[in-house]
């Protein structure tokens, strides 16, 4: 009875997801899948190279005295779990407009679409490495300046086929995949956090999801 419950929730969290993304669609007819660049109002997900993850959340919270208690951030292996789903929004308090081209060193915001909440960071430690802690926070994407990022690219655009990195405004950090994995009740996923130095392992490149119609 229990397993039925979970499998009935898992595919009423699908059809949530689907439908959010039909509705971009329908909403956005010119929107396609072969834009050359980031954009504002799109949905994606992130993949870091190095370690072989997506940038992942869901409803589960740190644990541990030193934790913040908020929602957990980790890297997943799955590239089909919609849990890995992010939504490009301007900065905290200001608005991005849909099918604006990020631009390098602009400053967004990302939220992870299941939960509304935003990729957020602070002086938290991270469970495993020690290093900063990367939480979701927020609620309905109502949260604070710590979840802001700054977008670091080469070009003059964010181009959905370059390594880019994310630098933390409030602290200086960078989005990061650890090598470091969890063990039950996640087994296999990577802790994310934030990490000072620039490495190979805070690289990400833009991949699957939903692109706005550019607006130079």
């Amino acid at each position: 009875m229990q397993s039925e419950v979970m499998n009935l929730k898992n595919i009423i969290k699908l059809c949530t997801i689907s439908f959010f993304l039909k509705a971009i669609v329908l909403n956005f007819a010119e929107c396609k899948n072969d834009f050359q660049f980031v954009t504002c109002g799109s949905v994606l997900k992130l993949f870091n190279q190095r370690q072989g993850v997506r940038l992942h959340s869901h409803d589960v919270k740190y644990g541990g005295g030193g934790s913040s208690g908020q929602q957990s951030v980790t890297g997943s292996t799955s590239s089909d779990d919609h849990n890995s789903y992010w939504h490009i929004r301007g900065k905290h308090k200001e608005s991005c407009e849909r099918g604006r081209v990020i631009k390098c060193g602009d400053t967004i915001r990302l939220q992870h679409l299941a939960t509304k909440r935003n990729l957020h960071s602070h002086l938290f430690q991270s469970p495993i490495s020690h290093n900063q802690e990367v939480s979701a926070f927020g609620e309905d994407g109502n949260g604070d300046t710590g979840d802001n990022w700054e977008v670091k690219c080469s070009g003059k655009n964010w181009s959905r086929n370059e390594k880019v990195r994310f630098k933390h405004i409030d602290t200086g950090s960078f989005l990061h995949a650890s090598a470091e994995q969890y063990g039950r009740p996640i087994s296999g996923q990577h802790e994310i956090c934030a990490y000072r130095y620039e490495d190979p392992s805070n690289q990400w490149i833009a991949q699957e999801g939903i692109y706005l119609k550019e607006r130079l």
